[in-house]
Order: C-alpha cells, then structure tokens, then sequence
C-alpha cells in the first residue's frame, strides 16, 4: 500500500494514528475572529488540522439556484437559515485575503491549516498557500476538471466519496493518477447530515482498502464520538469531523458539528484505540508474565505424604500461586517417588523428588 506523507512529520497508511481534521467549513460564520476562536480551540483540543472551504458566490451556485431559493421555512426559528441562499453565501464566503490571515495565524499556533477548493482558482489560491494537501468535496468527485487540475500540483489530495459508485471513484482515481500524482486518501463519506446508522457502512472502510491501493480515511457527518472512533478500530487513517464552540449558534452546519469535549475525546479516544490494536502476533507483555506467578496455579499436595510414597494423581491438587509446577506438567510428577516428607497442601518442587 502506497503511504502518504503530509508535510515533514506525518506519514498516512491505513491503522496508523489517526491524522484528525476539524472541519470547521462555514461555521466561522463569515467571522474572522469567529474563526480563530475555533481554530485555537481546535488546536486545544489535539486537532492536527482545520479544514476551511473556498469558494465565492460567482464559483459554487447557479443564477437559478440562487432564484429558486429565496426564502427558507424549516422550523428551525432561523438558527440554520436567514434570508435567501445568496444572502447566506455572500455573508458565510471566506474572502482570499482571509485565507492568507488564517493560513498564517494557523502556521504561527502550529496546526495545518487546509480547505476544500470548488473551483479551478481556489485551487491555485491554496496552492499559493502552500497547504499540506487538497481536500476535494463528495459533491466534486464527478468534477473530473476539477480534480485533473488539482492533481496537476502533485499534492496529496483527500477524496471524500460520498453519493458516489465505486465506478465513479474509480475514475477520479485514475484521473488523478493520469497526472503523474498517485498521493490519494480516499474518505468514507455519507452526505447526509446526520445519517441514519443503518446507512453509515463502515464496513466500506475495509471495503475500499481492499479495492485501493491508498490509505483509507472516514469524513463523519453522524452525532456524537462513536462513529468516528468505530472507524479508527477498522483502520481509518484520518477523521474528518465538523467542528464547532457551539451547537446552537445560528449556521449551516452548527448542529451536526462536534464541540469542544467531543473533538476532545475524539483525538484522545482514536489515539487510544489505535494503540491498542496493536499487531497480529500473538504476545504475552511482561505484565502479564508477572500476572501468571500470582493468578496461574501450581501442583500440591492435597494430604500429607510420607518419604518414599509414590505420587498418584489422588494425592495431587492446583491451587495460586503460579510460581510452583504447572498444572500442564502433572504427568510428569505423577509416578515419581518422595525423597522426604510433604505436608498437606505444600506447592511441590522438582527437587521433592528421587
């Protein structure tokens, strides 16, 4: 399997510590300071990267789609929608300046900072930012354009495959390879916010291992820790999770977003879990050989027995502690003869006998 390296201390295959992104999107909220509130908190809590998303209100959405929705009526008392769609981007775009103001302040606090381009000009913006790597969106992965441009920088790319066939991810594979770059991570993703459980398959993380040659990661969308930390034992490589200080601010993504205690248990659970898999040879630690001479038991003597008996195994017992003969060397004590006396419930010595 090809490993990936992102920037000079990081290096991505699958089962390896999780490389854990804080996707903070839109929930800066149009906020610069908003923005490196979170990034700060973010970094606090272990996160190795924030991930932003560039794009402008001329380079995402249609003339149409920006028509057709002019107001919105979910129920939510405005905390997820105001105004109409275009009012929304206008207000919730990150503006280039901005991008170089967060890249620096994110190099200053030393944590990555990276984003998902939506069109030809973001990328060669984040280039010029010189990020570890492009994330490219499920929404793009049929924008083969888009990801041949990308590629082209032979950066590593992050390829979410959410509402995507296997054909499809195939081909922006390929596309991506045919420009000389093979530093793909492909992403478990379902693009629904939140998904049903039944709907998640994180059995695909082993799926696509099997199908790529590329480190597989998990880009989560499901509430709560336990998904993200399932995919960490099936050997996801990387963690994407929407971040947020606050699940009830106003935004898009807010609601669905992981908070500060979560981000928390996220990094410091995956690092756990990840240790703890371990390998597949079977091994004894030394703890647990100190554990056998107190827990395992050994041979004694279950009756007093006189110098010159013959041991049979009504005269035997196992009782702890372990530091005596094994139980599984009975047969080899049965039949030998006593060279003194042995008290009842005495643990037996090699040198008890002729």
């Amino acid at each position: 399997m090809i490993k990936i390296k992102i920037g000079k201390r990081i290096e991505l295959s699958n089962f390896c510590k999780p490389y854990i992104i804080a996707e903070v999107g839109a929930n800066h909220n149009g906020d610069i300071l908003l923005a490196k509130k979170i990034i700060d908190s973010a970094k606090e809590c272990g996160a190795d990267a924030v991930k932003f998303q560039s794009w402008t209100p001329e380079s995402l959405i249609s003339k149409e789609e920006y028509q057709r929705n002019q107001s919105y009526n979910d129920g939510d008392g405005g905390k997820k929608h105001f105004g109409s769609l275009k009012e929304m981007v206008e207000k919730y775009y990150l503006k280039e300046e901005e991008h170089y103001e967060l890249k620096q302040y994110c190099s200053a606090i030393g944590i990555d900072f990276c984003s998902s381009p939506f069109s030809k000009s973001e990328v060669d913006l984040l280039e010029k930012l010189e990020v570890p790597f492009f994330k490219i969106a499920s929404m793009d992965i049929n924008n083969l354009e888009l990801i041949k441009h990308t590629a082209k920088y032979k950066r590593p790319i992050f390829l979410s495959t959410g509402m995507a066939t296997l054909s499809e991810i195939e081909i922006a594979v390929k596309t991506i390879e045919r420009e000389g770059n093979n530093q793909i991570v492909l992403l478990h993703c379902i693009s629904i916010y939140p998904p049903k459980y039944q709907d998640i398959h994180l059995n695909n993380i082993k799926m696509l291992q099997n199908a790529f040659n590329y480190p597989i990661g998990f880009s989560d969308h499901s509430i709560g820790t336990s998904i993200p930390l399932a995919s960490v034992a099936l050997g996801a490589c990387v963690i994407e999770k929407h971040f947020t200080l606050d699940k009830d601010m106003p935004g898009w993504d807010h609601q669905i977003s992981a908070d500060p205690r979560e981000l928390k248990e996220i990094v410091q659970e995956s690092q756990n879990i990840h240790e703890a898999l371990g390998g597949f040879s079977r091994i004894v630690s030394s703890d647990e050989e100190n554990k056998k001479l107190k827990f395992r038991r050994s041979i004694v003597s279950c009756r007093d027995l006189k110098k010159g008996d013959k041991i049979t195994i009504d005269d035997l017992d196992v009782k702890r502690p372990g530091t005596g003969i094994a139980p599984d060397e009975m047969k080899y004590v049965i039949g030998r003869v006593l060279q003194h006396e042995i008290l009842a419930d005495t643990l037996l010595k090699w040198e008890d006998f002729e």
